[in-house]
């Protein structure tokens, strides 16, 4: 985009991969804007443009911020087209975790548990009425279902008050200034002082981004925040919930605590797992009161 809005602006190029793109153009001309709004179907990598742009806009973000890496794709486009003095929009985002219970890590090992038991019961009948053992199966079976059941994060639309702990970041990012290296692995410690007497049954993950500006070219303040926070209005973004199981007891004054790793998936870059490595602790004594824990999860 150059210089201030669409309204405002000399010329807007919108760069779309997919055949949304025609859509995108259909809608330009019904509103009479195709002098000014160029449409282009193209991936950001592989576009060109005749001039610099003041202004970039992308709506980027995936579940936890970083699910899809569209973000490789908005700072290909800072680097490529942005003029000096431009900015971006948004143009700082971060990444939070907190310590939770609900009832889901429970209703969703008792559905791990209920499939178990039917996977046992279809090996019994197949052996009594056919004499075929499919005991065989049952690690690979039971992997599968781990993994579906207990390893997967779920999306959640959580109420703060499903929160037993305090937030801890766990990234911050200046788009500004940003680079690949900066997110592709993120490394990060993190403490969740407990805010009541409870048990915790997982954590939460989220983000926010800020509508922030360039230090050169700074947006009014207030500025624009999305936040997807528990509590903080549904978005589709929604929250991803990490269960641990069984659920741990914890006094209030305890802390949630240990180091997380987020990271792209060999197998698809698009998607993400995590790892953490968690204890409960007396911050007062220094004791730990269960753990360390190694637990892991994908982000389909």
């Amino acid at each position: 985009v150059s210089t201030q809005s669409t309204w405002g602006a000399k010329k807007v190029y919108g760069v779309e991969a997919t055949k949304v793109s025609q859509r995108a153009r259909t809608l330009v001309a019904a509103n009479g804007l195709s002098d000014v709004v160029e449409i282009i179907q193209s991936t950001m990598e592989d576009v060109t443009l005749p001039t610099k742009v003041d202004i970039i806009i992308s709506e980027w973000m995936g579940y936890f911020l970083l699910r899809e890496s569209m973000l490789d794709s908005v700072l290909v486009a800072r680097d490529k087209f942005l003029a000096p003095g431009g900015a971006l929009y948004p143009s700082h985002a971060t990444m939070s975790i907190a310590p939770l219970f609900n009832e889901d890590a429970v209703k969703k090992n008792a559905t791990y548990q209920d499939c178990m038991q039917d996977w046992f019961h279809f090996v019994r009948e197949t052996k009594a009425k056919y004499n075929v053992d499919m005991e065989s199966l049952t690690t690979a079976y039971r992997n599968e279902q781990q993994d579906y059941y207990l390893q997967t994060a779920t999306w959640v639309d959580l109420s703060k008050h499903d929160l037993v702990g305090k937030a801890s970041q766990v990234l911050q990012l200046d788009l500004n200034t940003a680079t690949i290296d900066d997110y592709k692995v993120v490394k990060s410690s993190f403490s969740c002082d407990l805010h009541s007497d409870t048990r915790v049954s997982g954590f939460t993950g989220w983000f926010d981004v800020t509508f922030q500006g360039s230090p050169s070219n700074p947006a009014k303040t207030p500025h624009v925040v999305l936040d997807t926070a528990p509590g903080a209005g549904s978005t589709h973004w929604g929250q991803q919930l990490f269960i641990i199981f069984p659920p741990v007891s914890a006094m209030r004054g305890n802390s949630f605590s240990g180091n997380v790793e987020i990271k792209r998936r060999k197998d698809n870059q698009r998607l993400l797992e995590v790892r953490m490595t968690h204890s409960i602790t007396n911050p007062k004594s220094g004791s730990v009161l269960h753990g360390p824990v190694n637990s892991a999860w994908q982000i389909q």
